[in-house]
């Protein structure tokens, strides 16, 4: 026992002289004489040029050390300056193994950071560059096997480390980092932090300020934030409440204009256990307001989400106009003022859901789901809306004509007198499509695009390793329907595309005028195409297409053009008569117009139109370049009964089975009833036909009449009746 005493008088008595040494070093001691040897450290150690232009002082009771106006530079130029650098410890918290930290403040560091035009930072070169150790020794150091790492378990039921700061403050710092080689320079000045009564375990005040600026984009930041925090004293607990902060914005990213933002809310996290929350959190950016509850269980690739996401009803226009952005120009004005978000956020571990999701842009309102994988980003969204007219989103039109600015027509080629057009460009980001992994579900009620209304609108589209499908898109439209199948196979570097389409009784009429505001056909039309293509250009795409197109149209007519009247004129003519009629009307009616549309590259081909009209038989045949927009046809007026009540139409004998031939050409894209006239040059041909059957039939008729008058008498008195009628035939038979 004694020998325990003796040993415990023993450290005690050492512990005593070392607090009385040092109590006597900082008395006797002073650290200024010792800045000289410091400096000299320095520059021997690094490439730093350490200046200790102030004083330096130190203390027992607290430990504490205050270093004054510091500077340190870096091949000449300044690196760090600091005004004041001061640490306090409580002696005895230290004994007792629970640190307390009576203050700590730093005032006026300033840190210069610069990357060369060669990308290498000012920082990288603090330290001398080392010489290079032998391949052999590298080698072994990088197969020497890490130490094992003591388990948590033999660390036994020691207690964890107790931690007080009485307070932290640090003022006026700034941080200027530049880029020589982009010219990119980010500043950070005015930074404040002040924090107080920090215990671990127990909820103390933190305060934050700090202006942020950099020149591309030219923008300027002040922010202040001010917050209640937690730390456990494992240090894997952390709390953070009442969080309240103030953003300004100003500068050119934000078009010149003072922006004010702010986050308010509480987050938690819990290292041990890879939990984290977010509740009643509000961002707000220039009356944009985002609410969230989340909660997030695991850290790694595969976390588990649950929570509420919201952005309250808002105007675009006015945060746009708030942001100092561009106004959006739509033709309706009255677009673009009310939008808002909404969604539960849930899923699988790895999986992000948003379910009940909710989106409204003015008078329209999606309802469905969406779903994001995290390891293979693969999407799945269903979305369900009710009517949208997405032609009043679109730019007005200008009242000004529009200007040539091309350089080249449709089929690539450059224009006269004109440069050389630019190099055409990729459709479509092949390598994007390959990576996507969709599989979309979209319907519609009502959708109004360039002025056609389509009703009940289903499309599903999918797209896996460069697959991507469309199957169906499919709707209502102009009281028919139809169907539309499409395929784009992007697994090679020249896509080929594949569409099938089926239309049935649309009303053309409604759907023309609507379209284009052409009136030119009307009828009930049915259709189905099949098209395929090669390509990622639009030349290519136009070149390599080949399909058919079959259509027909029942009970219909031809408007802006009278086919009637052009059959009566080449009638009249025919007749040596002319038309006394006027009012011809403005349209043809017709019955069962149908025909096939072979594709070829840019041109598209008919060869078997055919439509019954009055008194009349259509059947037509030709072409369209559709790079140049150009339409040649030619078509035949069969005349098989009576066509018009006009005298100088009446179908003779001589004009039946007649072709009065018409011809259509010209711009598909202007007045149509300008398209379509009388060909007179084809009509001369037919009349030379017509006079040489009408002599033929003349002469055939004068011969029969003589045989059946001189000749008839004198065979009935020689023959029997029956005989005499053989003769007769055989007679005219000869004459023939």
């Amino acid at each position: 026992m004694k020998a325990l005493r003796y040993l415990l008088i023993a450290v005690v008595a050492v512990i005593v002289l070392i607090a009385a040494a040092v109590v006597i070093a900082t008395m006797v001691l002073d650290p200024n004489d010792y800045k000289p040897q410091i400096e000299k450290i320095v520059e021997k150690k690094t490439n730093l040029d350490l200046s200790l232009n102030g004083d330096i002082s130190w203390s027992f009771i607290p430990i504490g050390l205050e270093v004054n106006d510091v500077d340190a530079k870096l091949d000449g130029d300044q690196f760090v300056k600091l005004n004041l650098l001061r640490a306090e410890v409580d002696f005895w918290s230290l004994i007792s193994m629970s640190p307390a930290v009576d203050t700590f403040t730093l005032d006026g560091l300033d840190a210069r950071l610069v990357k060369n035009k060669q990308g290498q930072g000012n920082w990288e070169r603090i330290m001398p560059e080392g010489e290079a150790k032998p391949a052999d020794e590298q080698t072994a150091q990088k197969e020497e096997p890490a130490p094992a790492e003591t388990p948590a378990a033999d660390q036994g039921g020691s207690e964890p480390l107790k931690f007080n700061v009485e307070e932290i403050a640090i003022t006026n710092a700034q941080v200027h980092y530049s880029d020589q080689g982009t010219g990119q320079s980010v500043t950070l000045d005015d930074f404040s932090l002040n924090a107080s009564d920090i215990t671990l375990g127990q909820t103390f005040p933190l305060s934050l300020g700090f202006h942020f600026a950099t020149n591309e984009p030219e923008l300027d930041v002040v922010a202040q934030i001010k917050a209640q925090l937690n730390a456990n004293e494992a240090l894997n607990q952390f709390q953070m409440q009442d969080l309240d902060s103030s953003f300004e914005l100003k500068g050119a990213a934000v078009g010149g204009k003072t922006v004010n933002a702010s986050f308010t809310g509480n987050a938690a996290a819990n290292l041990e256990q890879e939990t984290a929350s977010l509740s009643d959190f509000v961002a707000k950016l220039a009356g944009l307001e985002l609410s969230a509850d989340l909660n997030v269980a695991g850290f790694g690739d595969k976390p588990k989400l649950d929570g509420k996401l919201s952005v309250a009803e808002f105007s675009i226009r006015d945060l746009m106009d708030t942001l100092g952005q561009a106004p959006i120009e739509t033709s309706d004005p009255d677009v673009l003022k009310k939008a808002s978000f909404s969604a539960d956020i849930g899923g699988k571990p790895g999986q992000i859901d948003l379910n009940n999701l909710q989106l409204k842009l003015d008078d329209t309102t999606f309802k469905g789901s969406f779903g994001l994988g995290l390891a293979n980003t693969a999407i799945d969204l269903k979305l369900k809306g009710d009517k949208i007219n997405v032609d009043r989103y679109l730019p007005p039109k200008s009242d000004q004509p529009a200007a040539e600015t091309a350089s080249s027509d449709n089929s690539g080629a450059p224009a006269p007198g004109s440069t050389k057009a630019p190099p055409e460009s990729d459709l479509l980001p092949l390598d994007t499509l390959r990576g996507l992994d969709l599989d979309v579900d979209l319907g519609l009620g009502e959708l109004v695009a360039s002025n056609l209304t389509i009703t009940d609108i289903q499309s599903k589209i999918s797209a896996k390793n460069g697959l991507i499908k469309v199957d169906p898109f499919a709707g209502k439209l102009y009281e028919g329907d139809f169907n539309v199948q499409a395929t784009l196979d992007a697994r090679k570097d020249n896509p080929t595309w594949k569409i099938t389409e089926r239309a049935n009784n649309i009303q053309t009429l409604s759907l023309l005028t609507d379209l284009a505001d052409m009136k030119l056909l009307s009828g009930a039309a049915n259709l189905t195409a099949d098209i395929t293509t090669q390509g990622n250009r639009l030349s290519a795409l136009r070149s390599n297409a080949k399909g058919d197109i079959k259509f027909n149209l029942d009970k219909g007519s031809f408007n802006k053009m009278n086919l009637t009247k052009m059959a009566c004129q080449g009638i009249a003519l025919a007749n040596q008569e002319s038309l006394t009629t006027t009012d011809w009307g403005d349209s043809t009616p017709f019955n069962d117009m149908h025909g096939v549309l072979k594709i070829d590259g840019n041109t598209v081909k008919n060869t078997d139109l055919t439509a019954a009209l009055a008194g009349m038989e259509l059947k037509g045949g030709g072409t369209v370049d559709l790079a140049k927009s150009d339409l040649d046809y030619e078509a035949g007026l069969r005349v098989v009964g009576e066509i018009h009540r006009d005298e100088a139409c009446r179908v003779t004998k001589y004009v039946e089975n007649v072709v009065i031939p018409v011809e259509c050409r010209g711009d598909i894209s202007g007045d149509p009833a300008k398209l379509c006239s009388f060909d007179g040059s084809r009509f001369r041909d037919t009349l030379k036909d017509m006079a040489a059957n009408a002599a033929k039939k003349k002469a055939t008729e004068e011969v029969n009449k003589a045989i059946d008058e001189k000749l008839g008498d004198k065979l009935n008195e020689k023959l029997d009746k029956d005989t005499s009628d053989k003769v007769k035939g055989a007679l005219k038979g000869l004459f023939k």
